[in-house]
């Protein structure tokens, strides 16, 4: 195993190190990893903004001004949380960002989404090296909290007048990586929808059958949401030329109840995580989950811990400024974007979620979440040749 030795890339080196600033939820470092971000901005050159959204959660915005400031500028999202682990399934401990014999780099968030922070930061200093300047302005972005819904992280900074004040025309988010040669693009945002089911029935005793008790209920609203799930599954699975996200993702991530062995409870409750597709009518499901809870009996009942109700999509038309700007650096004779319905929520911009990770399995959430430094570092390179695309977009009607 490889410790950051003289012949490491300076990148590589940069990309450990934020590896190693423990983000994870539920007490994420987020003061180490504003003054790693803040080092690295401020080494580059770049004017520093912090925001504070709500008490302990700070957005940080890098800036590269442009030769035009009255153009909208360019946005590069990052979150800087990461997901908890279950440390005894890693082969490497998930915090040191270990570097293995064939260059893998085992960390959390190597894939979601540290790598992509890094990406941005050293194709700037790569850019500005090279002395290069362009109209548009370069805003990069770092927000907290993204991975427990965003509430007191992005959603909060939108409504800010910090936020209104960068001018954006067109953001970058996340990505994921992409097993075969080519690279994944998403053009749009699934809508998260987090529902608790609680059902309500009649306690009692162990020993007896009680009827209209709220398991029955339990059982029967998870019957009629894992069939549905199970139906959109095999949706995905006959139909070659169906993505991730041309399909409903339905997951049960969370149960609760119960008292004690031989009680029979009188409330049960259960978390669904769906991700619904722009071409999915909302009210329509939501009627279809009404009507789920509904067959399950009296006494049930369900409530929206998330709702996003935006079903924007970004346009992948030719002759769209954005996605022509975007699509000839990407490209290159390795990079096809694989258009895909992304799973996350945008600000009335067009945006493109990608992370420049091909030949990788998707790992984010996931143990032994790994990223190879040479698929990091030719990240670099796409991003070097994609922001003077896009920061060099000449005027727009709407800005003349």
């Amino acid at each position: 195993l490889t410790s950051a030795g003289a012949s490491e890339n300076p990148s590589v080196t940069l990309f450990r190190e934020y590896l190693r600033i423990d983000t994870v939820h539920p007490k994420p470092d987020y003061d180490a990893a504003i003054q790693f971000l803040e080092r690295v901005g401020t080494d580059l050159g770049l004017t520093c903004q912090k925001v504070e959204v709500c008490q302990g959660r700070v957005v940080l915005v890098l800036t590269w001004p442009g030769t035009n400031p009255r153009l909208r500028s360019i946005l590069l999202n990052s979150h800087t949380d990461v997901v908890p682990v279950f440390e005894e399934h890693w082969t490497y401990p998930p915090f040191e960002a270990v570097k293995d014999s064939q260059g893998n780099i085992y960390a959390r968030g190597a894939q979601d989404m540290k790598c992509v922070s890094i990406q941005y930061l050293e194709a700037i200093r790569r850019l500005k090296a090279e002395g290069k300047s362009f109209a548009r302005t370069i805003h990069l972005s770092f927000v907290p909290d993204e991975e427990v819904g965003g509430h007191k992280g992005m959603v909060m900074f939108l409504q800010r007048p910090e936020f209104k004040a960068l001018n954006v025309g067109f953001a970058l988010d996340e990505g994921l990586a992409s097993p075969s040669d080519t690279y994944s693009v998403f053009y749009g945002e699934k809508s998260p929808w987090w529902i608790k089911v609680k059902c309500t029935g009649s306690p009692g005793h162990g020993s007896r059958f009680i009827t209209n008790t709220a398991a029955e209920k339990l059982h029967k609203v998870i019957t009629s949401f894992l069939a549905f799930r199970e139906s959109e599954k095999q949706r995905l699975k006959s139909n070659t030329s169906l993505t991730l996200g041309d399909v409903t993702s339905l997951n049960l991530t969370m149960l609760e109840g119960g008292v004690s062995f031989n009680v029979v409870p009188s409330e049960m409750a259960v978390g669904f995580d769906v991700r619904i597709p722009p071409t999915v009518d909302l009210k329509a499901f939501e009627e279809q989950v009404a009507a789920w809870c509904q067959a399950a009996g009296d006494g049930v009942t369900y409530e929206f811990h998330q709702k996003c109700m935006d079903q924007q999509i970004t346009s992948t038309e030719e002759s769209d400024p954005w996605w022509k700007a975007f699509s000839g650096p990407t490209c290159g004779p390795t990079a096809h974007p694989g258009l895909t319905v992304l799973p996350h929520p945008q600000a009335g911009y067009p945006a493109l979620g990608f992370s420049p990770m091909n030949r990788t399995p998707v790992l984010l959430h996931d143990h032994n979440e790994f990223l190879n430094e040479d698929v990091f570092l030719r990240g670099i390179d796409i991003y070097a040749r994609l922001l003077p695309a896009l920061a060099s977009v000449p005027p727009l009607p709407a800005e003349s």
